[in-house]
């Protein structure tokens, strides 16, 4: 097809093809699946009703988080450019202007921002990884297993080193391409952590306090929910499928033209879905049999687990496969928030993909230096939101990412034509497409404002604010 056929969809990649939909159902999937799933989602769906919540956020998954990605995706296969270049491109195809491009400008820097810091906490899994191995967590207490992650957080050397290993490991997948590099790597990661989660299920299963982690997680309570709850599920639904920051556009770009979007977007809804409700089967009930806190947040993989594999039978094994499970689903993460970039910096500069990632992956690198030293030389220097790593979580979870989020269901509801849309989703004037069309237009917007709002805190002054007049 030539690159010139503008405005049908049909431009040739510049970067090559998945080889197959399973293979971009597991890519997207792997981008999706983060450390949010394994502990973010089951610890905040027992807080907020349980079974209850569940219910909510698949309503809310499938009403606002799917149609934003089948935008996003549809965006990425139209264009065929890096995010910033695709989104230049249809804006002046659609006649909104090549402004547009800011969609996949704050998708690539939102993407460069959160893999500085989202390195550094994958290096710790990567040095929890090592020592549960070594057997440094058997017969561990409570104390001595808060003090080895307050020196391993506190030493900027050691978390340096990781970090660093990292981001290797992630340039190097990257400058490999499409189908050597980020296929490869997601065609033996996805599978290999679905496999590890079975077998984890089956150990906790058979160990822990099954039953009582089955209550906490799906047992609904509905006392509990309220209008916090539905915007705790909504957030939950658009950030666990890193839309908004380019991953999914560009991974899009990649997509044969023969593949349903539809159905693609689809699975991978339900893959995501799937491993966060087993990631809370496998933690919750070894909670529970070990008396810890399921509240303990980011402490749960770091302390709570730790001192739980350390003090069981065959903790060594099961322990480390717990950390490769999580270190797994921080690569395929990490390898989609760097891919934006790099395919910007290939089309852009006319350099080879390993250079690309080089130079992207050496300033990152950089950056995230700023992460490390959050929790020992500068823990005390904050500002606005707290140290250098709070602010970068703040500005792109609260900020950029429903800011993308919300401009592409403009875009894609109200600026793009009836005929782009079709011709690209090719489902016609179905029953599925008028759904898409209304949920893109008038739900997923206001769903994603509602949560921005809330997550900057001016839901509640707005509300009250409201009630006084």
């Amino acid at each position: 097809m030539s690159d010139t056929e503008a405005g049908n969809g049909r431009r040739s990649s510049l970067h090559g093809f998945w080889s197959s939909k399973l293979a971009f159902i597991l890519a997207v999937t792997g981008s999706a699946v983060g450390l949010g799933n394994i502990w973010k989602f089951p610890y905040i769906a027992g807080e907020n009703g349980g079974g209850a919540f569940v219910l909510i956020y698949l309503l809310c998954v499938f009403g606002v988080g799917l149609p934003i990605m089948m935008s996003e995706t549809m965006l990425g296969r139209r264009g065929r450019r890096n995010p910033v270049a695709s989104m230049a491109l249809l804006g002046e195809e659609e006649g909104g202007g090549s402004w547009w491009a800011v969609i996949g400008l704050s998708g690539v820097i939102a993407g460069f921002l959160i893999l500085s810091f989202y390195s550094v906490i994958a290096g710790w899994v990567l040095a929890y990884v090592v020592k549960s191995i070594s057997g440094v967590f058997v017969a561990a207490d409570a104390a001595s297993v808060k003090t080895l992650f307050g020196s391993l957080a506190g030493d900027w050397r050691e978390t340096a080193i990781w970090h660093t290993v990292f981001m290797i490991i992630t340039v190097v997948v990257v400058a490999r391409g499409v189908e050597r590099g980020l296929e490869q790597a997601v065609t033996l990661m996805v599978p290999a952590l679905v496999a590890i989660l079975l077998i984890l299920l089956g150990f906790s299963a058979a160990t822990g306090e099954f039953e009582m982690g089955v209550r906490f997680m799906f047992e609904p309570d509905w006392s509990k929910v309220s209008g916090a709850t539905v915007l705790a599920a909504m957030g939950q639904a658009f950030f666990t499928l890193s839309v908004g920051m380019g991953c999914v556009m560009a991974y899009g770009a990649y997509l044969p033209q023969e593949t349903s979007i539809p159905a693609t977007a689809t699975a991978v809804v339900c893959a995501d879905t799937l491993v966060a409700i087993l990631s809370g089967l496998v933690i919750f009930p070894i909670v529970f049999a070990n008396g810890i806190d399921p509240m303990a947040g980011p402490g749960l993989i770091f302390e709570a687990l730790p001192l739980s594999f350390g003090n069981m039978p065959g903790g060594v094994f099961f322990g480390t496969l717990f950390f490769l499970l999580v270190g797994f689903a921080a690569l395929t993460s990490a390898i989609s928030l760097m891919e934006p970039a790099v395919a910007w910096w290939v089309e852009r500069f006319g350099a080879t993909r390993a250079r690309a990632s080089t130079v992207i992956g050496v300033i990152i690198w950089a950056l995230g230096f700023l992460s490390v030293f959050s929790f020992n030389l500068l823990s005390d220097f904050k500002f606005l939101n707290g140290t250098f790593m709070d602010n970068f979580d703040y500005v792109t979870s609260n900020i950029m990412l429903p800011l993308g989020g919300l401009l592409i269901t403009i875009f894609c509801g109200w600026v793009m034509s009836e005929n782009s849309v079709t011709d690209e989703l090719n489902i016609g004037q179905s029953t599925l497409y008028r759904s898409w069309r209304f949920l893109t237009r008038f739900v997923a917007p206001v769903a994603v404002v509602l949560v921005f709002l809330n997550a900057v805190g001016w839901l509640d002054w707005l509300l009250a604010g409201a009630a006084t007049t």
